[in-house]
Parts: structure tokens; sequence; C-alpha cells
């Protein structure tokens, strides 16, 4: 089969190669969309159901999900990356430099075929196209460990009595519109920051308040709007910039605990309020539940998580079919497989 392959660090090509070999708790998918991300989002159709499967799907239904990705055999990164503890419980990185297994190197979405492990995966409404799903997957699964596993948060099922505020910061991404529609069912009062041009759009997925992140008082704004009460925050640009607004956000009453939650690491965190503020980073491979290879190191498996991204997949599959969650606005590109490399 066809393939995109990871040559080496910032260098893929589409490659013919051997098909994936079946494995009992995976799921092979034919790709039909896949988004521009690491590899991670497909959308397709059930090719064959691993003999361990629980997911309730069969051969020809439409799905989309999410796989592991771009597991290339060795590379390095600085050294201050090698040894950065695992967000959700602090368990180190382990093994530096090592080789990935053989499966991992299967791994991906950009193929004519993937893998995808049982759980991490739904099926398409019938009134919904494989572009439009192919949006959702790494944001399904980001979603669910940030909001509910790390953050604690009321699940949609059982929403919040009586309104909190969170902060979702860069709404306006594909993490960012999921994120603000599952705050939302789960009763949070939801704030945001995007571009003004995008601040409808970001009310039409349900953000309470939106805030031009380019305003420099953006920080302070959201504190008064708050009164002072805001105590997670979701950072879904992770970047220096968006650290200083987050922490300018949060409240200045340390007497509870305040959280901010991050998609890279939150080395940049500003000094002042690293001894107030829990701020961590989560990877949201470990949602597998299987060791894998990345950043230099190998992380370990972590059975709550694989079992907390099964439950949470299916509550999306669930809500997505009942209208309560939809997926971000996509622009749909040609070019195929070859067509990726070039955006």
């Amino acid at each position: 089969m066809k393939a995109l392959i990871v040559k080496e660090p910032g260098k893929a090509e589409v490659a013919d190669i051997k098909p994936q070999s079946m494995r009992p708790d995976y799921i092979k998918v034919k790709t039909v969309a896949v988004a521009l991300n690491p590899s991670c989002d497909l959308s397709g159709i059930v090719e064959e159901v691993g003999s361990a499967c629980k997911s309730q799907v069969k051969e020809g239904d439409r799905i989309f999900g999410v796989c592991s990705c771009a597991n290339h055999v060795r590379y390095s990164i600085p050294l201050p990356m090698q040894r950065r503890p695992c967000n959700h419980d602090n368990s180190m990185i382990i093994n530096l430099f090592p080789s990935p297994p053989q499966h991992q190197l299967e791994d991906g979405a950009y193929a004519e075929y993937a893998m995808v492990k049982d759980g991490h995966l739904a099926k398409i409404p019938e009134r919904m196209g494989f572009e439009e799903a192919v949006s959702m997957g790494a944001g399904v699964t980001t979603v669910g460990q940030a909001l509910y596993h790390n953050l604690k948060l009321p699940w949609p099922t059982e929403p919040a009595k009586t309104p909190f505020p969170i902060l979702i910061y860069g709404g306006s991404t594909a993490t960012g519109t999921l994120a603000i529609q599952y705050a939302k069912l789960s009763g949070l009062t939801v704030l945001t920051t995007a571009s003004p041009q995008n601040f409808n759009l970001m009310r039409s997925y349900g953000a309470d308040a939106v805030f031009d992140y380019h305003d420099p008082d953006c920080g302070a704004k959201i504190r008064a709007y708050t009164n002072n009460s805001l105590r997670h925050v979701l950072d879904c640009i992770a970047l220096e910039p968006s650290f200083a607004i987050d922490a300018a956000a949060l409240s200045s009453d340390s007497s509870q605990e305040l959280h901010c939650l991050t998609l890279l690491p939150a080395d940049a965190w500003p000094v002042e309020r690293q001894h107030d503020v829990n701020a961590r980073w989560l990877c949201a491979y470990t949602s597998f539940g299987e060791e894998f290879t990345k950043f230099g190191g190998t992380w370990p498996a972590v059975p709550e998580h694989y079992e907390m991204g099964v439950r949470f997949w299916e509550l999306n599959g669930k809500l997505l079919e009942e209208g309560k969650v939809k997926p971000h606005p996509v622009t749909v590109k040609e070019g195929g497989l070859a067509g990726i490399p070039e955006g």
C-alpha cells in the first residue's frame, strides 16, 4: 500500500510499504480523509475488526478516529525535553533514544489503510461527510483527557449545578471549538480568546464571552469579567504570549487550587505565578494505553488513561449522533498523500 513515510525529522515522502499486520485490539480502516496535523486524524470505512475489539463497529461502517503516528526509529531532541515528566501523574520519560516497537512504525493516518486502537473511534452520523468528521479525532482525545481526566470537570451527563468559569485559550483551534462545546455541556461559564473576525464563530459553538488576545489588557479584562474567580484554564496555543494572558486572567486568590493545562510544555510559564498555579501539559498519546516512543524517550503505558479515552470516545459518538456537538469548520484540499507535505 502507499503511505507517507517519515524519513527523518522534517522530511517525509510517499512510498510503497507492506500493509500493516492485523492486531487483536485494533481496527483496520480504509482511509477516505485525513487532517493536516501530525498524522493522527482520519475518517474512512472499517476494513477489518480485531478479534479482541469491543467497539460496536463492523466492516463497512463509516467512522472517524485517532491513531498513533509519526513514530520514527531514532531521533534526538534538546536534552531538557528528554527527562520532562509525563503531565498527568509525574511519571518520568524513560529509555532515551530507543527504537519504537515494530507495530508503532506501522501506525499513522497518512496511508491507504490505518490502524485504530479499539475504543478510539466513532461512527459518522448519516448527515455528516468524511471531511467534516475528520476534524475531530485528536481533539476528542485531548478534550477528554484535559477537561475530565485532568481538570476533573463535571461530565456533560452530570453538569455542574452552579456554573463556574473556565477559559479555553485559542477557541478557534480544532481542539478549542470542541472544548468550548464540552465545557458548555458540563454547565460551565465558557470564556475564550480569538481574533475579532472569529468572535461570532466562537459564540456559535457556545462561548459565553470572547476576548481579543491582541488586546494588551486581555488577561485583566478576563479577570474582571469573572470577578477574580477564574481557576481553570485550558490553553490550546501554549506559547509564552498565551501563558502571560492565562496568568493575568487567573484569580489572584490562591486559597483554592488554580489550574492551567497546556497542549505543549509549560516551560515558559510566568515565574511570578509558578508558586500558586499548577501549570502543566498533557500528551494525548497516553490515551492509547501503550508504552510509546516520542520526544526522544519512551513513555510508560497508563491503563487508566486508555479507559478514560474509551469512555469519552463512546460519549462523543453519542453526543455527535444527537447533534449536541458539531465538528470544526474545515477546508478541503486536493492532492492526496503526495499533497500533504505541501499543506
